[in-house]
């Protein structure tokens, strides 16, 4: 009987390192899903919680700095200043050879780049132009470095339409907003909830419709990144 036994312990010795080993495979499991997890952080709604933690412990944090919550995780809240010199890089070409037909500004809304309806489609159409594409890819580069809610607004000048497709601007303005969102959602995979439009018409006008070169001008789309303060006023 005690030479059974002693050979029963041993083998349960001998076989002890599966647990260990076990343990391990374990431990290695946690860690990778863990930074897959982490590799998958959907920066947009970390960014809003980001906000609201700021909001709720009345924490100042300067905007353009990274700030974490997740230890690994940063998320950059840029300025105006950054996010208009980026949208420069990018458009960089174009500006220089557009004449004003496109441009990079900052306002209270946010980093606004305006860019003539001529760039984007045909006159009375919301049918993006196949050249349009090489605009908004360069745009879509920048936008999806931030986490910065985006808002797409058409603008028309005042010269009535009515054809089959749009009784009036009001129909057009809102369908070249929309179709834009449309690209970059589709093409660039920005994801829907970052994304508002809005057809303004003829009403926010940035010339006289008095002269053409004015009506040029107030025929337009302009992409807004917005500022925290002006994404936190979009319906949640």
């Amino acid at each position: 009987m005690r030479k059974r036994n002693r050979k029963n312990n041993g083998h349960e010795n001998v076989e002890r390192w599966m647990v260990s080993y076990a343990d391990f495979v374990t431990l290695l499991f946690c860690f990778f899903t863990a930074m897959f997890a982490i590799s998958n952080v959907d920066t947009h709604k970390l960014g809003k919680f980001v906000e609201s933690m700021r909001t709720a412990f009345n924490v100042s944090g300067s905007r353009g700095n990274a700030f974490s919550v997740i230890e690994g995780v940063q998320v950059f809240i840029p300025t105006n200043v950054e996010l208009e010199s980026s949208m420069k890089d990018a458009l960089g070409t174009l500006l220089s050879e557009s004449r004003g037909d496109v441009e990079v500004k900052s306002d209270n809304r946010g980093v606004v780049v305006s860019v003539a309806d001529k760039y984007f489609f045909e006159s009375g159409s919301a049918e993006l132009k196949e050249k349009s594409r090489d605009i908004l890819d360069k745009i879509a580069s920048v936008l999806n470095e931030y986490p910065n809610m985006i808002r797409i607004e058409g603008h028309t000048d005042n010269v009535p339409i009515s054809n089959r497709d749009f009784p009036s601007n009001w129909e057009l303005s809102a369908s070249r907003a929309i179709n834009v969102a449309k690209y970059f959602i589709s093409s660039h995979n920005i994801q829907p909830g970052r994304i508002s439009t809005i057809g303004y018409s003829e009403y926010r006008p940035v010339a006289s419709n008095d002269t053409p070169e004015g009506r040029t001008k107030n025929r337009r789309v302009e992409i807004v990144i917005l500022t925290d303060e002006e994404s936190r006023k979009e319906p949640g």
